[in-house]
């Protein structure tokens, strides 16, 4: 197809310039004519020639070129329209992974809210266990006390009551009967505590 047009051009060329040189051989022969004067042969020709190359070029030529620059503005509306499609599925993407960035904010700061409660929780937890430690601790150790001094009590008692058998003997000189000695130390001795006790 170049090769026709290229070659209808060249066969336009030429004739017009056969035409031309025919023309100017008759002007020179007829011994006239200027740039305004009417040649009706010149004009024919290049009329005829014109309509020729018209039609070669309407025929061959404009079609593919009309078809190419179709096509091209055809891919230039769908580059357009996917441009478009693209910045709007963008758009969408982007406001997705904006809310799913929001939502994973919230989740991080409900998250964060549970770690504090749980920790504060067990902090009180920790302290009232601790509490409790101390108070169990404070009465183990008070029993312990107790049952010390009802202990170190009982061990005076008894230190007391051979102290006073054996002062007693020295005093009165004579065997007694050592259970009996006893019981009546005690019971003084339990009425000498009751009586402490009663002062206070």
């Amino acid at each position: 197809m170049r090769r026709l047009v290229i070659a209808s051009m060249l066969l336009a060329a030429n004739a017009t310039a056969a035409i031309a040189q025919d023309s100017g051989q008759h002007a020179e022969a007829g011994g006239g004519g200027g740039l305004m004067s009417l040649q009706v042969n010149l004009m024919f020709w290049t009329l005829l020639i014109f309509g020729v190359l018209f039609f070669i070029l309407k025929k061959y030529a404009f079609p593919p070129i009309l078809a190419a620059v179709e096509a091209r503005e055809k891919a230039l509306v769908d580059a357009i329209e996917g441009a478009k499609r693209d910045r709007e599925a963008a758009a969408k993407l982007l406001a997705e992974h904006q809310a799913k960035i929001d939502v994973s904010r919230g989740e991080a700061q409900k998250l964060i809210a549970d770690g504090r409660a749980v920790a504060e929780k067990m902090r009180q937890d920790l302290l009232e266990q601790t509490r409790k430690e101390q108070q169990d601790m404070l009465e183990r150790a008070k029993r312990d006390i107790e049952a010390e001094k009802n202990k170190a009590i009982a061990q005076l008692r008894r230190e007391a009551v051979e102290l006073a058998l054996a002062g007693a003997s020295k005093v009165i000189e004579q065997n007694l009967d050592s259970q009996k000695n006893r019981q009546l130390v005690e019971t003084y001795l339990g009425s000498l505590g009751n009586l402490n006790v009663s002062r206070q």
